[in-house]
């Protein structure tokens, strides 16, 4: 499966009356007329559009215009049912894309096809809908690839954290079962009476220049993604070959010389599942840099 013109005009102001604090519908005309041909509308104009989207601007509205309390939150339940259905419907239409037709051994789990419903319903934006519809077709065609657990992490995600995952993924490799991922960061040698001094003994990969800063990194863990404390392979005797999947590209790591070690970030059985949601899309520029910064240490032929 592979996921202005500047205006003159002052801004709106605020009038209160009595207790109430409200915005005149001539003052809501103006600003619309001023701001129709920003490109970014003010926060405040951002702030009334999500309150009139969610049918919570009623005290907004003058005394004489306000329809009774009762009734707004009676519309607004209902436009929250409406918003969520139609969330739901939009998921169902993109997995539906994902699915083939071809017989699968096992039936889905209802139960988890219900938590999957009550933790989606929710999602509005349409990327993300995406995100969340390839999800259901892996777990309809395979079920148990999805836990429960990773759906409540995702559910929890943004956007831009969505896009970090990518991020991650697209420098990361598998290992032969395609069960565990790491972010390779660095080789060495351990140290010994000959290599005790020398410098080039480690090699550690600046990871920023792919948006992997270690704040990014430290994201990534918030979310379960990843496990922040780097960890080793064992060490290895010369000629030793380690071999991963890199974003589907087969890569061998073969050591020049005793006692060579990797160190990598590792994925958490979480950040292992939704890391099927993005597609394979090797970064070139990080592999021509990790034959570089473990030259000496490991070759690498893929």
């Amino acid at each position: 499966m592979k996921v202005s013109k500047t205006s003159t005009t002052s801004p709106i102001t605020l009038s209160v009356d009595k207790e109430k604090t409200v915005i005149t519908s001539q003052e809501c005309a103006n600003t619309s007329s001023n701001h129709k041909n920003k490109t970014n509308p003010s926060t405040q104009m951002q702030l009334l559009g999500l309150a009139r989207k969610f049918v919570i601007d009623g005290a907004l509205l003058p005394i004489e215009k306000q329809p009774p309390i009762e009734e707004r939150s009676r519309k607004r339940e209902q436009i929250n049912h409406l918003r969520k259905q139609q969330n739901l419907e939009n998921i169902i239409q993109r997995a539906i894309q994902y699915c083939s037709d071809a017989e699968v051994a096992d039936r889905a789990d209802q139960d988890w096809f219900n938590s999957f419903i009550n933790l989606a319903e929710d999602v509005s934006n349409k990327t993300m809908q995406d995100l969340w519809a390839k999800i259901l077709a892996g777990e309809i065609s395979s079920p148990g690839s999805f836990s429960l657990k990773s759906l409540q992490a995702f559910k929890t995600m943004s956007i831009n954290e969505a896009k970090l995952l990518s991020k991650a993924c697209s420098i990361a490799v598998k290992d032969q079962s395609k069960k565990s991922m790491r972010i390779i960061s660095g080789a060495s040698q351990t140290p010994g009476l000959f290599n005790f001094f020398r410098k080039d003994r480690e090699h550690h990969i600046n990871l920023s220049p792919f948006g992997l800063s270690y704040a990014e990194l430290l994201t990534l863990a918030d979310n379960h993604l990843i496990f922040i404390q780097e960890t080793e392979t064992t060490p290895t005797v010369s000629g030793d070959k380690i071999s991963f999947s890199y974003n589907g590209l087969n890569l061998t790591l073969t050591a020049s010389k005793n006692n060579c070690l990797l160190s990598f970030y590792k994925f958490t059985p979480i950040g292992t599942e939704l890391a099927q949601l993005i597609s394979d899309n090797p970064d070139k520029a990080y592999l021509n840099l990790l034959k570089q910064e473990v030259d000496g240490i490991f070759e690498i032929n893929h």
